[in-house]
């Protein structure tokens, strides 16, 4: 008689499950891009930073240029370096 609660409890938590997955999905979803854009942004900076050196181009690596390329990926990168050459 004690496996029938623990059905219950097993059943009931895969249920939970499915609906915050479901509530969450979308949220999660945009975090995740953020990050994986962040993380190629500052991959990004860090080669401008390392062949622009010799030429002049350095890009700080700081909070308004880790938002910048976090939400904006890569032409958020080209548009850094376009202000710092023009600028």
């Amino acid at each position: 008689m004690d496996s029938l609660p623990t059905v219950i409890i097993i059943a009931a938590a895969v249920i939970l499950g499915i609906v915050l997955i479901r509530l969450l999905g979308k949220p999660l979803q945009k975090i995740l891009k953020l990050l994986l854009n962040a993380v190629f942004g500052y991959a990004l900076l860090f080669v401008v930073n390392f062949f622009g050196d010799p030429v002049g181009i350095h890009i700080e690596i700081n909070l308004l240029n880790a938002i910048i390329t976090g939400i904006l990926g890569i032409p958020g990168v080209i548009l850094l370096v376009l202000y710092q050459v023009f600028m």
